[in-house]
Order: C-alpha cells, then structure tokens, then sequence
C-alpha cells in the first residue's frame, strides 16, 4: 500500500476548525484501504508570527519541501493588522508559493446540483456549472519589481506596482490549461487585457503561439478580462478552462466562486513544475479566508478544505478513484440536506463544522463499503 506524507499548517481563524474536518475524512479514506497517509502539522501565518516573530518559519519551510503535499487552511485576521507590511500573515502563504514555485493555481468553481438555488444567478444559469480557473500565480503585479511608496519632492507620496511577465512564465501556465482541457472538454478562454497593457499583447502572443505548436486540438479564444467578469455573471455554462495572469486569476476566481452560492464550497490547488518522477510539489488550500468574526464557534463551511483534499489525491497522488469516492461523498452529504449556516436556507436547520465534516466522512465509508 502506497504511503504519502501530508503537512499540515491550519493557520488562522476558522483554519484550525476546516483542517479538523480534513484530519476526520482522512481517518475515514485510510478505513477504506486506499493509501497509507502520514500527517505532521505545523504554523503559518500569524499564529507563526505569535510563536516565531514572522508568518513561515524556516523549519517549515523545510517540512514543506519535504511533504509529499501541504494543505493549508487560512491565514491573517485583524490580531495582526498592525504589524509590518513584509511579515504580515499574508507573506508566509506568498512566500511557500514562491520558494516552492508554485505557479499554476487551480480554482474550481462547480455548482453542486443540491445548491444550484443557493447561488445569486438563476438556477438555470449555474445548475451543472463546471469552470477550472487556471490563474498564474508567481510573477505579474504581485511579484513586479519595483514595488513601493515614496515621498515626493512636494510632500505627496507615490506608490508603484509593477506588472512583469515573461515568455517562459506564460508558456508554462498555458501548457498546464491546454492540458488540462485536453481531460475536460476541450476548450480554453484566454483572459487578459492586451488593449491597453503590454503584457495583456504579450500574454496573448504567447498563449496564441503554444496553442498553434502543440494544441491545435483544443478550441482557443482570448477574452478581455474586464469583458470576462461580466460573460461570468451573464452566461458562465460558456466557459470550461479559464487561463489568465496573477492579478485577474484572483479578481475572476472570486467572482466564479460567488456563483456556486458560498466562498466555503471551493477548494484551489497551487501546483509547481513536474519533477523526474512525475510528481510537483504542491499546496492545496481553500478559496475562503480566515473569517475570524465566526472563528471557533463552530459555524464554518469544511467543504472547501475537504474538496481541496480530493485535489490533493487527483493531481498530487494520482488517485482518482479516491478523489472521484470523495467527491461523491460530499455531494451525497448535500444531497440528503446536510447544510451549514453559509449554505443553509432561510429558517432551515444547519450544522456545525465538525458535524458536516462527519456526515461527509460517514458518506466516504458508505461508498466505500
């Protein structure tokens, strides 16, 4: 039987809660007798600045590029609003996906059957919705050199964000979405702004060149982005895979997620570069972030940490069987009415977080038995 090492950093706020769901739905996949799985946790975030004095200590760093995989939970809360910029909560998440070169995130947004009259959009809109979001995730406007804010001779002040690509940077994150529609349906749209900035004209040279040399299979439209976010909201059954730089990927993968009904369904997978022996290194973590105004009181959504542990079996293990067993599992769990506050309709019954990671673990042994 196959053995895989997980870290585990649940971080901040609600991380600590969505990550015991994980540590529950693994104890019900090791009954099953699929893998072996070996988990080490560890701090990130501020509860590594409270122990550490900085938000990624050095040592988990280490851990993490040691672990097979990592899944992370959420990190920052208003507790640390004021320390420095460079050590905020936020920097030990930036700097895994940097020292690990995680470049291509991967952000699902699917609309279980069972919460399509959740949404914001007509159910015929998102009823059987199914966007992968594949958003380059370490160069452009976040990593630019120069980034800062200086004093101006009359006393204003400037500040400066640099939005810098490069050819190889755009080859790699589109060979990972033409391949990844090569399994899907065949499709990419291509998001970027190349009417008014030069890396929107060389994002789009780029994409264009890789699909007429290696993916002439696959269907290729480019999109304005600002033109996308509205095709979102007005038609979004129109998409399959979306590509698109580090800046837009964050703004377009929140507004496809608020389609679904509820930031706390969605996982995301940050992947790095295939290694010799086929594996990447790779953080998975949900799309929601720390909301410490209902952390510890047992409200959280687990299903986005959950589902982040199904892409943790697909793109890092190779099990797709399992990930396909625990993919069921949760639409099961919704199927029969297990609801939280965020999903839960008005006046209607909801559980806690322990409570549906449970449910979904009782629905893993169900279909495994």
């Amino acid at each position: 039987m196959a053995s895989y090492n997980l870290l585990l950093l649940p971080g901040d706020g609600i991380g600590p809660e969505v990550m015991a769901g994980v540590e529950t739905v693994l104890a019900a996949l090791r009954e099953t007798g699929i893998a072996r799985f070996e988990t080490e946790t560890d701090l990130v975030g501020g509860a590594a600045i409270d122990r550490h004095g900085k938000p990624l200590a050095d040592e988990t760093l280490e851990r993490a590029k040691a672990a097979d995989a990592i899944l992370l939970g959420a990190v920052g809360g208003p507790k640390w609003n004021g320390v420095a910029y460079d050590i905020r909560p936020e920097a030990g998440l930036l700097r895994l996906r940097k020292d690990l070169a995680l470049f291509a995130n991967l952000r699902p947004a699917i609309c279980y059957p069972a919460l399509a009259d959740a949404s914001a959009l007509k159910r015929e809109l998102v009823e059987g919705l199914d966007i992968m979001i594949v958003r380059e995730l370490t160069g452009g406007v976040y990593f630019g050199e120069p980034k800062e804010i200086t004093v101006q001779a009359d006393g204003s002040k400037r500040a400066v964000d640099t939005q810098v690509y490069t050819t190889g940077e755009i080859e790699r994150i589109a060979h990972v979405a033409f391949d990844l529609a090569r399994k899907r349906s065949g499709r990419v749209a291509s998001a970027e702004k190349n009417n008014v900035m030069k890396s929107g004209v060389l994002w789009k040279e780029v994409v264009t060149q890789v699909h007429a040399e290696h993916y002439a299979d696959v269907a290729l439209e480019h999109v304005l982005a600002d033109n996308c976010a509205m095709q979102l909201v007005r038609r979004p059954k129109q998409f399959d895979v979306l590509v698109t730089d580090n800046l837009f990927g964050d703004v377009l993968s929140d507004v496809a997620a608020m389609l679904t009904g509820s930031l706390g369904m969605l996982p995301s997978a940050s992947l790095g570069a295939a290694g010799d022996g086929g594996m990447r290194r790779a953080l998975y973590e949900p799309v929601h972030g720390s909301a410490p105004d209902i952390a510890g009181a047992d409200k959280a959504n687990p299903i986005a940490m959950i589902g982040s542990l199904a892409m943790c079996l697909r793109y890092s293990f190779g099990l797709g069987e399992a990930a396909d067993l625990l993919d069921g599992a949760i639409t099961d769990t919704l199927a029969a009415g297990t609801r939280t506050a965020d999903i839960a309709a008005d006046g209607a019954g909801a559980v806690g977080t322990k409570a549906m990671a449970e449910a979904i673990a009782a629905a893993v042994r169900a279909r495994a038995a």
